[in-house]
């Protein structure tokens, strides 16, 4: 199973920029989260602090027991073994083929024989939907390859948790949906921890377990997707929404005047921009069929119905009719 990830009152600077502070969430082992926000809010810079590439000024990140802010070179080093990770643009060297830019890890970090090296690319390049393109280059395959070929590399050292940062980024609607797809595949295949850093509505809305959102340099909230999904936050809503009244301004947070003007023509029944309002919680996308079953399931569900009395009343409603959906389907 994978592991768990515990941030607590974690800040972050470029000089006299602050980027967020005092962001704290558990990100539960084994089950997929996602983490949206607006650009600029710092999503991409949380992900590189995970991983020990930036250093924040406060706060603790616990993997497996260890405080990634405070340990040595060599517990980093074993640390991020621990780690796959799917860059935005995939990162791959335009000068190797498929399979050796999946294999480089592999030639990189241990002595095993090209033979194993051969049978372990080969099993994470099928489970991507790449077998027939491993000796192609970067440059004579599609983004979407592009961006399972990063995923193909993120997995060949059998990693624990998966980073994924906008993992939807130039790729058309159709594309993504395929790579949302396999992402929850992925989770049921090697119940690994998997986080998704994304501005993609319909990925935010029916892959995670699990949501967090960051805004005004702060996370406004994380958990169940259920809380977030049926959340009152205005700045939730805009965002989910895609509507251009609300907190989130073109480059930067909308002082009070501008959101009270905003209010006022809302009020007046003229229209907030964005595409209409969807009411509820989604369905979640299941693995495919012939898939082993996603773990992730039944112990999102035992986690959840413990905190389920401190929810939201609308949170619950939506957990409850899940709960009640799937014993109809079972019975």
């Amino acid at each position: 199973m994978g592991i768990g990830i515990s941030v607590q009152n974690l800040s972050k600077s470029f000089g006299a920029t602050n980027v967020w502070q005092d962001v704290t969430m558990d990100i539960p082992a084994g089950e997929v989260s996602g983490l949206i926000g607006p650009s600029g809010t710092g999503k991409s810079v949380f992900l590189k602090s995970l991983i020990g590439l930036l250093k924040p000024e406060r706060g603790s990140i616990i993997i497996d027991g260890t405080d990634l802010t405070e340990c040595s070179t060599k517990e980093m080093y074993e640390i991020r073994q621990m780690f796959g990770v799917m860059f935005q643009d995939g990162a791959l060297f335009g000068s190797m083929s498929i399979y050796e830019n999946t294999a480089f890890p592999l030639r990189e970090h241990t002595k095993m024989s090209e033979s194993k090296i051969h049978d372990i690319v080969m099993e994470k390049l099928e489970m991507v939907g790449l077998i027939g393109d491993e000796h192609k280059l970067p440059g004579e395959i599609s983004g979407g390859m592009k961006k399972r070929a990063g995923l193909a590399r993120s997995l060949v050292m059998d990693p624990q948790i998966i980073l994924c940062d906008e993992p939807d980024s130039g790729l058309d609607p159709v594309r993504t949906s395929y790579l949302s797809q396999l992402l929850i595949d992925i989770n049921a295949q090697i119940d690994c921890t998997i986080l998704i850093v994304t501005h993609n509505i319909n990925i935010a809305r029916t892959v995670p377990d699990n949501i967090g959102m960051l805004f005004r340099k702060r996370l406004v909230m994380f958990g169940p997707r259920e809380i977030l999904l049926t959340s009152e936050e205005p700045v939730v809503g805009q965002f989910l929404n895609g509507r251009r009244i609300g907190p989130i301004g073109m480059s930067e947070e909308k002082d009070e005047a501008t959101m009270a003007e905003e209010q006022a023509m809302v009020d007046a029944g003229q229209h907030a921009g964005g595409v209409e309002d969807i009411e509820g919680v989604p369905p979640q996308i299941n693995a495919t069929p012939g898939m082993p079953e996603r773990k992730a399931v039944e112990r999102r569900r035992a986690r959840v119905r413990e905190m389920m009395h401190y929810l939201p009343p609308k949170a619950q409603q939506a957990i409850y009719d899940e709960l009640e959906a799937n014993h109809a389907k079972a019975s």
